[in-house]
């Protein structure tokens, strides 16, 4: 974490400060990296070659449910972009 903004990772500052980047988008590209990130300690887990055993469960179940998780809020930044511009365009906002 950073210690400017404690409760954002230190890769996400310059992008946060940037105020032309929504910050909708900003969320939207780190759960796309945490996503792969899962995907790829899970993959690790499952061959019996856990990336960094102390901090992440191996089971199947929990990597599963977890990428769900962030599969499931990654699909909600688009689906509020995608309603925010009807919305906009509807009432000429």
């Amino acid at each position: 974490m950073s210690d400017k903004y404690p409760f954002i990772p230190d890769h996400l500052t310059k992008a946060l400060e940037d105020i032309s980047i929504p910050l909708i988008d900003i969320m939207h590209g780190e759960l796309k990296n945490l996503m792969l990130i899962t995907e790829q300690i899970w993959e690790a887990a499952k061959n019996g070659d856990p990336l960094e055993e102390d901090e992440y469960d191996e089971s199947d179940d929990y990597h599963q449910g977890y990428l769900q998780a962030l599969t499931d809020m990654y699909c909600l930044t688009y689906n509020l972009s995608i309603d925010r511009k009807n919305i906009e365009e509807k009432y000429n906002a």
